[in-house]
């Protein structure tokens, strides 16, 4: 027999979150409270109502391409991907440059400290 899923309107979802947070109740804790067959929703809701706000609980977040902000992200033209890679490059050897000044200047220091203690 075919499992009938719920559907939880958004006011639903956001006075769990609220009450979970309100009473300091665990996830297993506001399904059991809420009747809610799943104890993993709770925790679901709770991430969605942090991360995007009440708003994001009368969106539409299942399936469909979604637009921009969904989906793969746009591959960057070629000259851009190149800039990218020349300052990447640049700045690992930066990095190994200030390295290497700074065990130099700790040498120094180290060979002027051993000098005043003789």
């Amino acid at each position: 027999m075919p499992r009938k899923n719920n559907v939880y309107s958004g006011e639903f979802k956001i006075e769990v979150v609220e009450y979970m947070q309100k009473h300091g109740l665990s996830t297993r804790s506001a399904a059991k409270h809420f009747g809610i067959k799943s104890e993993s929703q709770p925790r679901n809701w709770e991430r969605i109502y942090l991360e995007d706000g009440k708003a994001a609980f009368f969106e539409e977040r299942r399936g469909g391409t979604g637009g921009a902000t969904k989906g793969r992200p746009r591959q960057l033209g070629a000259k851009v991907e190149e800039d990218l890679i020349a300052e990447v490059q640049r700045l690992r050897m930066e990095n190994e440059y200030l390295k290497k000044l700074n065990a130099l200047v700790r040498e120094k220091e180290k060979s002027a400290h051993g000098k005043k203690h003789r």
